[in-house]
Order: C-alpha cells, then sequence, then structure tokens
C-alpha cells in the first residue's frame, strides 16, 4: 500500500491512558500468572519474536506494544520495524521483541490483540480517505467506539489519515434527533427558540452542532447561529441541496450510508465532514503474526 508515514503528526496515547487499558487486559488474561509457561518453560529462556503481516494494511499501535512489555518486564526491548502510519504488504516485519521467554509469551497476545485491531482501524480509515482524495472533505470517526479502547482507537483513525470528532459528550454541543424531539416535539417551527435558549446556558467558546434529517429543518438550525450542521442518511441529491442551501454559513456534516463504494460521491457533494461510524464499530482485526523464536541458556 502506498501510505505515507504520518508518525511526525501523531500523538501516541500518553501512559496514563495505555496504562489503564493494558493493566485491565493483563488483570484479565494473567492475574493468576501463566500455567503453559510456568510449566514448561524454563526461566532462563529467551526469546526473539517478530511481528509480522500476513495481509495488506496500515500500521497503528506500535508504541502500544512497546508499553505492553514494559509493564510485563522491562528487560523485554520492543524494536519499531516501522512507524505509526505507515504502510505494509504481506510478509513484513513490523516489530521486533527480545527479553525473557516467560515474559514474551505473557504480553505477547495482548500487544498483538491491540495492535490488529488498532491497524485494522487505521486501514479502514485510509481507504476512505484516500477516497476522498482531491476533495474539501474531511474523514471523521464517531463516538462508536469499544468501550474502555476509545483513545486507542480514535488514535488509529489519526494513523490512517483521518480526523477524530468530539471525544466524549463534554467536548461539544451535538444536538441529535432525539434531542430535538423532546425539545420540540416534532414541531420544526419551535427549532430555533429552542436552540437559542440552550445556547444561553453555554459558554462562547462552545462549538455547537444540530443533526437534521430533512431539508426543511436546516434553515430553522441556521436561523439559532450554529456552527455545524449534520445532513444524516440524505440522499446524494438532497445532500448537494443541503450544501447549497447552508451556502457556508456553517460547516457541513454528512453522516449515514458511509462506506468505500459511496464516500466519493458523498465527498463530491460539497460537504466539509463525512463521520463514519463503521471505522471503528465495524472493523475485523487485521490478520498479523506473531513468531517466537525460543532458545535456552547455553544454546546456540
Amino acid at each position: 500500500m502506498n501510505q505515507t508515514s504520518t508518525s511526525g503528526f501523531l500523538a501516541a496515547p500518553d501512559d496514563r491512558s495505555l496504562d489503564r487499558i493494558i493493566l485491565t487486559a493483563l488483570e484479565e488474561d494473567s492475574a493468576h500468572g501463566d500455567l503453559t509457561s510456568e510449566a514448561f518453560i524454563p526461566v532462563s529462556a529467551t526469546a526473539r519474536a517478530v511481528v509480522r503481516a500476513r495481509v495488506p494494511g496500515v500500521l497503528s499501535g506500535g508504541p502500544v506494544a512497546q508499553r505492553v512489555f514494559a509493564l510485563v518486564d522491562p528487560r523485554v526491548r520492543v524494536t519499531a520495524l516501522l512507524d505509526d502510519g505507515e504502510g505494509f504488504e504481506p510478509g513484513a516485519d513490523l516489530a521486533l521483541i527480545e527479553g525473557p521467554a516467560r515474559s514474551v509469551l505473557l504480553g505477547e497476545r495482548i500487544a498483538l490483540n491491540l495492535m490488529q485491531r488498532m491497524s485494522a482501524i487505521a486501514t479502514a480509515t485510509h481507504a476512505l480517505v484516500h477516497a476522498v482524495a482531491g476533495t474539501s472533505a474531511r474523514v471523521t470517526d464517531t463516538r462508536k467506539t469499544t468501550p474502555g479502547l476509545r483513545t486507542l482507537e480514535r488514535y488509529a483513525v489519526r494513523c490512517g489519515g483521518g480526523s477524530n470528532h468530539r471525544y466524549s459528550l463534554s467536548d461539544a454541543v451535538m444536538v441529535k434527533d432525539n434531542h430535538l424531539a423532546v425539545l420540540t416535539g416534532g414541531d420544526t417551527g419551535k427549532i430555533t427558540q429552542a436552540l437559542l435558549e440552550g445556547k444561553t446556558r453555554l459558554g462562547h467558546t462552545v462549538h455547537v452542532e444540530v443533526e437534521v434529517d430533512s431539508l426543511d429543518m436546516i434553515e430553522p438550525v441556521l436561523a439559532a447561529g450554529v456552527d455545524t450542521i449534520m445532513l444524516d442518511n440524505f440522499s446524494l441529491e438532497d445532500l448537494a441541496e443541503g450544501v447549497r442551501r447552508v451556502a457556508g454559513r456553517a460547516l457541513v456534516e454528512a453522516s449515514g450510508n458511509v462506506r468505500l463504494d459511496t464516500i466519493a460521491a458523498i465527498a463530491a457533494t460539497g460537504v466539509d465532514v463525512i463521520s463514519s461510524g463503521a471505522i471503528t464499530h465495524s472493523v475485523a482485526n487485521l490478520d498479523l503474526g506473531l513468531d517466537i523464536g525460543i532458545r535456552t541458556e547455553g544454546t546456540p
């Protein structure tokens, strides 16, 4: 895959966030030790393992794997052979892991699980970003992430060249269809006033986005002075008409029916943002392998 590394522009999750995720995984997997290794692997054995791609993709999770083994055993050394954000082909070596065999075996499944999921997200994101190249549309994720893994999955989206939507409910206002149903009872004539009243309870720096599901909702929403308007599950024809009606008065986000075979046409309507939940909630883990060689002290 022709993917230029973006590692210089990526901020990997901080150790505090990583530690919370990794320690939970270690507790789940080995709270009472590793019966197999303790019974069959000599304490003196060392291992040299290679993480190898079995399919093409875009890498994400190198720093995560390093942190896994740092927490398992500081004696384990992880050498990244590719940067996060770089593309790879089947057979490519992605990382080298060396150290006490018991420790390598203890951490390898957790490290590999996280790298496989993160790389799958990066790969899916890259495909969508590539499909809209040359347009003004930005591809973003959504809050449809795996509970507890949002930090890693959002980072993986950036590794694939995508952008992040609001991180949590406290980061920005997004008034969705269910909010409007409660506020207006389905009466579009009440939308503007309801939004204006809500905005009086917000700080002046808060970004306000509103979801609409029909063209006739656009003007009442824009009249409230919102920052972004989301056109949800619009046809291509209605997306183009929506962009025309908004006429630059707010950012336009398209959501719904976003797939690799539809995203180019969606971008061609002139929307500013295309959000996809599928890049985090529907990917299948990328097929990466971890091959280990074992030797005991005194053997070649």
